[in-house]
């Protein structure tokens, strides 16, 4: 994402995600998406995250942190994702679309956070702004800024992201792991 989007272009998102999430709980063909009738900002490679929620409560979340197809195929594929796909959630059931609530978040391009220890990791996070990915090898996890509404204190975010993982929590003031950060535009319906 080079640039914010729109509320044209966020409509759009949202009825794209709206659309596959029916029909792919319903066992539907996906309908075909027209890159060249689409804006060119979602014709643009980005990457996303779609969250379902019922009443607030978290139903399925998938994305990918790095961009490999346009925004619009990206959003789409992720949408079916997590209505279907979320190994936390059974597949969503068709009785649920109605109370469905998809929210889309469209991913800045990550930076390397560069920190010398634990403290300095913590000082450099800005909460309610930064996406981050911890990284210990080949296990990774992230948490999209909007947690920070649900674990707001910087060390047990960390934590948290830490046994996500597969680490033990304090797994990031033990071992400096590698830290990338990232921006989101977030919309819901």
């Amino acid at each position: 994402m080079t640039r914010e989007l729109n509320a044209t272009e966020q409509d759009i998102l949202l009825n794209i995600a709206r659309q596959a999430l029916e029909n792919a709980v319903r066992g539907e063909l996906l309908p075909p998406i027209n890159l060249s009738d689409l804006p060119p900002a979602l014709q643009q490679p980005g990457a996303s995250f779609v969250t379902l929620t019922i009443a607030g409560n978290l139903r399925g979340c998938i994305g990918t942190l790095d961009p490999y197809q346009p925004l619009a195929l990206d959003v789409q594929e992720h949408a079916v994702a997590s209505a279907i796909q979320d190994y936390r959630f059974p597949r969503v059931k068709p009785a649920e679309l109605p109370h469905i609530q998809i929210e889309v978040s469209a991913l800045t391009p990550r930076s390397r956070l560069e920190y010398h220890s634990p403290q300095d990791l913590v000082a450099s996070l800005k909460p309610h702004v930064d996406g981050v990915i911890l990284q210990d090898g080949l296990r990774k996890a992230t948490f999209l800024p909007q947690v920070w509404d649900k674990l707001p204190d910087p060390e047990d975010f960390l934590s948290h992201l830490c046994m996500k993982m597969g680490g033990q929590g304090d797994l990031w003031r033990k071992k400096k792991l590698d830290v990338f950060i990232y921006q989101v535009q977030e919309f819901q319906e």
